[in-house]
């Protein structure tokens, strides 16, 4: 299968085309499926990247207006956002070899391309700097935490990394800063189950076998609040924010947990999450080398 990697379109200021296979249905052409299937752009926007050659299919072949529909094959296209907002944090570079690149992630920026976030992603910007285009993250962090995040360079070795977190072989450590706690006793382990919630966006816990265990202790007690180090098992999305959040002493700032806020605000920079990806470490499984990673940021 063809990736971003090895599409008919080159990067573009760090980004690559995105990809639309084509599914079985009634469309006649290429154009009326995508303006079907992407209702909320403008047709205009779509005639102005086919005269710019900017919409091919698979082999390379430009599409237009009178292009047949054929079920199974890939169109691969540019996206664009008009009014990206702009994050005004940067992100250093710690470590980089020939296999793996290690960066140290600011608050509010995203890992990769998602919905309103296409340039400013940790992704885009590191190709930006001279990150090769085969650029992948190993794992990730949400938007809102920042920290230690673990690419892969090369396709041939990618495999043996990821397989290090599927395997639970790398120890990731964390920080967070939350109300402190009168009642509880630490060290402690929490122990739950986490599925999708509603909306969307949220986790929740709920009965059942546990999937997602976190170790937390204490670092220092600051009165009414506490610097608490989290060391998750497991890797369930929004984990530490969940147990936490569960346990009576939520991460100062969130927006999702243990409430949500109506309506986030991406261009509001003044309350970040204090989470951090403080630490990875693991043994390279090419090199037998033990490596430890750590952000310089603080709470």
């Amino acid at each position: 299968m063809r990736t971003a990697t090895d599409a008919p379109l080159p990067f573009v200021n760090g980004i690559g085309p995105s990809r639309q296979w084509l599914p079985a249905g009634p469309w006649k052409t290429v154009i009326e499926f995508l303006r079907q299937r992407y209702s909320h752009v403008d047709p205009q926007i779509w005639d102005t990247r086919m005269a710019k050659g900017e919409v091919v299919d698979e082999a390379g072949c430009q599409v237009n207006s009178e292009t047949a529909y054929r079920v199974g094959a890939c169109v691969f296209y540019y996206r664009e956002l008009n009014d990206e907002t702009t994050i005004p944090f940067a992100e250093q570079i710690i470590y980089q070899d020939e296999h793996i690149l290690v960066a140290d992630k600011p608050h509010f920026l995203p890992v990769v391309p998602a919905g309103k976030f296409l340039r400013e992603t940790l992704l885009a910007r590191l190709r930006n700097v001279g990150a090769p285009a085969n650029l992948v993250p190993v794992h990730r962090l949400d938007r809102e935490t920042a920290g230690v995040v673990l690419f892969s360079l090369n396709p041939r070795t990618r495999g043996f990394y990821t397989s290090l977190f599927q395997n639970r072989r790398v120890t990731k450590v964390y920080e967070a800063i939350g109300p402190t706690s009168k009642e509880l006793r630490f060290p402690l382990t929490r122990r739950s189950r986490i599925i999708q919630g509603d909306p969307f966006f949220r986790m929740k816990e709920t009965p059942g076998e546990t999937n997602a265990i976190t170790q937390i202790s204490i670092v220092s007690n600051e009165g009414p609040i506490s610097r608490y180090q989290l060391l998750p098992l497991t890797g369930k999305k929004h984990q530490l924010r969940i147990h936490l959040a569960a346990l009576g002493i939520p991460v100062v700032n969130d927006k999702f947990y243990p409430i949500p806020s109506p309506t986030p605000d991406d261009g509001d920079f003044s309350r970040p999450l204090k989470l951090l990806a403080k630490s990875i470490s693991f043994q390279d499984p090419l090199t037998k080398r033990q490596h430890y990673f750590e952000s310089g940021r603080t709470l």
